[in-house]
């Protein structure tokens, strides 16, 4: 079975003829309209004939979780052949609906019907949000394997608060409101556990353009991104912060891996599944392999150690990459920044003896990669997923972790283990309308190195597998869409000093000030400060107003008197303020703001004159 969701402010048709399939109807099926709503477009193929009670199943679940994200529950129902070329008998297809249709009625949906195997006419006016334009591919076959999944495996949540108090959690609104406080945590709460995301565009999609960081490329596939010079430096600084926790605090080894992978390899395949197939293909002149783009990291860092001798006194062994990836995620569900097509993550593995030093390194991930959040100002939530008897043996832990981070905890404990992993958490990025993304993640993996044929010998000789602590600090793309979504927090919006491309921009007052300005900037340079100078001949207003919509957060004014005075005029943006100056002082001010995060020069011409205008 196919679908196609797609959120309407307003849907109608109209029967114009039959078709030799077209079932009998009432007046009341000819023409049809509905407002606001979901509309479903459905295919019944051949293959849901083998079960057609689980494809009924099937279909309203996925129908219901849409519905949820898009907080509607009036639905229609239209069967639609063009989907699919392998498409199901009649008497299923209808009796597919019906049940879709009673299934979804069960659960208070406002459900409506449109005729089956008639030619129609319809007019639809969508919403025109990230998730307004859904598809879902329902594959009976794979019951058996959903159903061994979902085996009875419960969920209870607590929430833990800063003081390291527990309560149970009740995923309504009133609950939430009652007892929970972080307004960070509230918004991830609503937008992923209860309402959904929320449906306005994020402000970052306007911005990202218009400060020249990231742009659509019409030429390539949708959520694979340009970014401009001031845009590659942010990402630049990112990786090398990444860099800095991976290598030279944590002790990995970087390496890299291929790009593109033969799919017929059994455990590429096994990960394939994992990530729903979303992959790209990839078709070489010969023909001879499928090949596919990377979607993970992992299975090439996993065939590398397959090959490697490993040794307990490897052990911890800790491996970085920064991995381009690629997931053909579907269209309704890309969103600027947020999620994309094509993405840069950088992950860290450690293979260790056992659980408890995979523990050990995994608190130890935690506290650099909250580090990081903090050094970027984002907001944040903390979610925990763990299975239940872990959670009793290491709830201390985990209270010890919320504690680091100064943040209370959301916390999914499940009843057994459902997945490779024991333990994981997110930090989950809130944007501006309160929807939540995923950044870091952190999992105790206690079942891939056997899958995967990962061991080490041990100090008898013998040949055990290890236990995988997998990380990943967020993709650099997801993380500039958190920054530039919590700059819209603010009165006046800005990055992060350390991330900001130009940091303090000049402006002299008329062209006899040039040398002076030229005179500061060079002492800002020599101090690793991104500098730049305004030497257009617009007037000093238009020159700071122009700064001001770049979110520069220091605009330094020179004239007659700051020359005079061997002194500057800064306007501060964080603090609202315009003070007079020494150069060394506001070199002293944003080394303060910058001190032990990555720096690389301005990537751009020092003089604006000298620029061209990457978006008209």
């Amino acid at each position: 079975m196919k679908l196609l969701l797609l959120h309407a402010n307003h849907f109608k048709y109209e029967v114009t003829d039959k078709t030799p399939v077209a079932e009998d109807i009432d007046n009341d099926l000819k023409k049809k309209e509905m407002g606001e709503g979901l509309v479903v477009f459905l295919t019944v193929e051949s293959n849901d004939e083998l079960d057609i009670d689980y494809a009924i199943e099937s279909g309203a679940k996925n129908i219901k979780e849409v519905s949820k994200k898009v907080n509607t529950k009036k639905v229609m129902l239209y069967p639609y052949a063009h989907l699919s070329s392998d498409l199901g008998s009649k008497e299923a297809a209808i009796k597919i609906l019906d049940g879709v249709e009673n299934e979804l009625e069960k659960n208070d949906f406002d459900v409506e019907r449109s005729a089956f195997g008639w030619y129609k006419s319809f007019e639809i006016e969508t919403k025109g949000h990230p998730l307004s334009e859904l598809s879902r591919e329902i594959d009976v076959s794979e019951k058996e394997e959903e159903e061994e999944e979902e085996r009875e495996i419960e969920s209870d949540f607590y929430y833990i608060k800063p003081n390291g108090e527990e309560l149970e959690v009740e995923l309504n609104e009133k609950w939430v409101n009652k007892n929970v406080q972080d307004e960070a945590m509230k918004s991830y709460i609503f937008s992923e556990e209860i309402k959904g995301q929320p449906s306005e565009e994020p402000p970052s999609i306007d911005s990202m353009r218009r400060l020249e960081i990231a742009d659509y490329e019409e030429a390539s596939d949708p959520g694979n991104f340009k970014f401009y010079p001031k845009g590659n430096l942010i990402a630049n600084l990112l990786e090398d912060w990444s860099k800095e926790i991976a290598v030279n605090r944590f002790g990995a080894m970087e390496i890299e891996t291929p790009l593109i992978y033969d799919w017929s390899q059994p455990d590429i395949r096994e990960q394939g599944k994992s990530f729903h197939e979303r992959h790209y293909r990839v078709f070489p002149p010969d023909k001879e392999k499928k090949l596919v783009l990377r979607f993970a990291g992992d299975f090439g860092l996993f065939r590398m150690l397959k090959n490697s001798i490993i040794s307990y006194k490897n052990l911890p062994l800790r491996i970085y990459e920064l991995s381009k990836s690629f997931r053909y995620e579907n269209r309704g569900e890309l969103t600027g920044l947020k999620r994309t097509r094509a993405f840069t993550m950088p992950d860290i593995h450690s293979f260790t003896k056992n659980l408890s030093e995979g523990w050990k390194e995994y608190q130890k991930l935690y506290k650099e990669y909250d580090d990081l959040a903090k050094e970027t100002e984002i907001e944040y939530a903390v979610v925990f997923r763990v299975v239940e008897e872990f959670y009793e043996e290491n709830k201390d832990k985990i209270k010890e972790m919320l504690s680091y981070s100064n943040k209370p905890g959301f916390i999914e404990v499940l009843s057994e283990r459902k997945h490779y992993w024991v333990v994981k958490h997110e930090f989950q990025g809130i944007d501006s309308t309160k929807g939540n993304s995923q950044l870091s993640t952190v999992q105790l993996d206690v079942e891939d190195a056997e899958r995967y044929g990962i061991t080490y010998t041990t100090k008898k000789g013998e040949e055990q597998g290890c236990i995988i602590c997998h990380s990943s600090i967020g993709s650099i793309e997801r993380w500039i869409y958190e920054i530039i979504e919590n700059a819209h927090r603010m009165k006046k919006p800005k990055l992060p000093t350390w991330l900001t491309p130009t940091q303090a921009r000049i402006l002299p007052v008329s062209e006899q000030n040039e040398s002076y300005a030229e005179e500061i900037g060079n002492k800002l340079k020599e101090k690793q400060i991104r500098v730049d100078i305004d030497d257009s001949e617009k007037n000093l207003g238009k020159k700071i107003r122009k700064a001001e919509k770049e979110w520069i957060p220091y605009i330094v004014v020179v004239g007659d008197r700051e020359e005079k005075n061997n002194s500057i005029n800064v306007r501060r943006r964080e603090k609202d303020d315009e003070i007079e100056m020494k150069a060394e002082e506001l070199i002293e001010n944003i080394n303060d703001e910058t001190q032990n995060m990555p720096y690389r020069e301005l990537p751009l011409p020092t003089l604006l004159s000298k620029r061209p205008k990457f978006v008209g």
